[in-house]
């Protein structure tokens, strides 16, 4: 059915995507802050260095901004799952719910007493205690992700499952925690999340370097971010090599289109750096390549095929149907997983090199950083780019699985729920919309406002600090 040119299914999948896209904004960046505020205070706990105290209380509320928005915004996905895909739930529901619910009743109820614990008690714990909060609110909110990510990954490889009456029904929860996806997932992800925040703190730290002001407290940020930057850049392209390779196994289709190959490949394989499609008549016009590097990046030796759209598309069709029927288009759309594997992988490599540079720059032995403005510019517009590259990486997750919600099992266009309205939809899409735009633009405003506050802002209460977001002038200088 079409509203407007724009059909049902359309709309509900654009939701989807809205809603996953804008909450995923927030998560990782508040995992990996968490993080960053959980090393700053560890190491003032170390070195009863008070610039580490300020900057993990300083950050915190940076951290607690996000968390709260990460919050809002999954209770609006939650809701548009519950509307929009009912059919998803009856069919998934005894698989999909059970990590939920743990998530719910367990990782997110430790992060919410621990938050209220860290942001309330800086004057009634010794240090050494008060810092274990932080850490358990970061070992909750990576305890969140896992099993967000146990569910998603039974999406993208379905295991230890039985059909009955037309539903999956779980076989065996510890063979949904042993999917072989989920342990590349989940590592991936969250060193993700480590590295966005990483590099957004070190943004932000960077910006206010240029502006010359509280040199020491930015400086000591700045490094701080690069490093857990650094080693997390390197650890979340290393892991996602390991993801490609269940990829090359359990979804070839998405695999090809990331590469952009619509023929079988020689032997050995050379990796389209840039190309041009035709995906009307479903052919590269042109491209630059570099000889055997696919062969390399597949199966990490010089030699070996790949397999083209093409014959994954003949071999899902003799596979599925019979199940589906044969007029399944299996191709997905290759130009937005080229570029967005390529915008991905990209940024992984500049983040390790602008890492080095500012970590080389800003060394004890001769510390030159504040000289080096181009480096601290780079930086600061830097701060943007991990959200990009999450976004790439989910596009990359969730159109490489279609027609599917659940590889092989169950499609999309059964999933979506069969009572919604045109109506019911586009309300739905507008008032989500806004609703996003002002959270996003309150995060932003309250982020910068707190930058602009400075740490000093902090020294108003030293005697009764407090990290209190609802606190009269907490992002102020009141």
């Amino acid at each position: 059915m079409l509203v407007l040119g724009v059909s049902m299914l359309s709309l509900a999948r654009f939701q989807f995507a809205m809603t996953t896209i804008f909450h995923f904004f927030f998560v990782p960046f508040s995992i990996g802050m968490a993080l960053l505020t959980a090393i700053m205070e560890t190491l003032y706990v170390l070195k009863r260095d008070d610039d580490y105290k300020k900057m993990a209380q300083f950050w915190g509320k940076i951290f607690l901004l996000s968390f709260a928005v990460g919050v809002v915004t999954g209770l609006i996905q939650e809701f548009q799952f519950g509307m929009n895909w009912s059919d998803y739930s009856r069919f998934m529901g005894d698989i999909f719910g059970a990590p939920l619910a743990i998530e719910a009743l367990l990782a997110f109820f430790m992060e919410s007493v621990f938050i209220g614990l860290w942001m309330f008690t800086w004057d009634r714990f010794k240090p050494g205690i008060h810092v274990l909060f932080i850490w358990l609110v970061m070992l909750g909110s990576s305890v969140s992700a896992l099993w967000i990510l146990t569910a998603n990954s039974f999406m993208q490889n379905p295991v230890a499952y039985r059909i009955a009456n037309g539903r999956a029904e779980m076989a065996s929860f510890t063979g949904l925690l042993k999917n072989p996806q989920l342990w590349v997932e989940f590592p991936h992800v969250v060193f993700g999340a480590f590295t966005t925040a990483a590099f957004a703190l070190a943004g932000m730290s960077a910006w206010r370097l240029l502006k010359n002001k509280n040199r020491t407290f930015y400086h000591k940020s700045l490094r701080v971010g690069l490093w857990v930057g650094l080693i997390f850049a390197v650890l979340t392209v290393a892991v996602g090599d390991l993801q490609t390779q269940r990829v090359v196994q359990d979804q070839p289709m998405k695999f090809a289109a990331t590469e952009g190959i619509y023929k079988d490949t020689g032997d050995p394989a050379s990796w389209s750096v840039v190309q041009g499609f035709d995906t009307k008549n479903k052919k590269a016009t042109w491209s630059i390549e570099v000889p055997k590097m696919l062969s390399l990046l597949t199966y990490h030796k010089t030699s070996g095929s790949v397999k083209g759209m093409d014959t994954i598309n003949k071999e899902l069709h003799a596979k599925y149907d019979g199940k589906f029927g044969s007029d399944m288009n299996y191709y997905v759309p290759p130009k937005t997983l080229f570029w967005s594997f390529r915008i991905m992988a990209g940024s992984g490599a500049f983040f390790v090199l602008i890492a080095v540079l500012g970590l080389w720059f800003s060394r004890a032995k001769k510390n030159t950083l504040q000289n080096q403005r181009w480096l601290l510019y780079v930086l600061g517009f830097s701060l943007w780019l991990p959200f990009i590259a999450n976004t790439c990486g989910w596009l990359i997750t969730e159109l490489g699985r279609f027609p599917w919600i659940v590889y092989g099992l169950y499609t999309v266009a059964d999933a979506v729920s069969p009572s919604v309205t045109a109506g019911d939809l586009w309300f739905s899409n507008i008032t989500y919309f806004l609703i996003f735009t002002l959270l996003g633009g309150m995060m932003i405003y309250f982020s910068h406002r707190t930058l602009v506050a400075g740490p000093d802002a902090l020294d108003a209460n030293a005697d009764s600090v407090t990290v209190d977001p609802l606190s009269k002038g907490a992002f102020s200088h009141e």
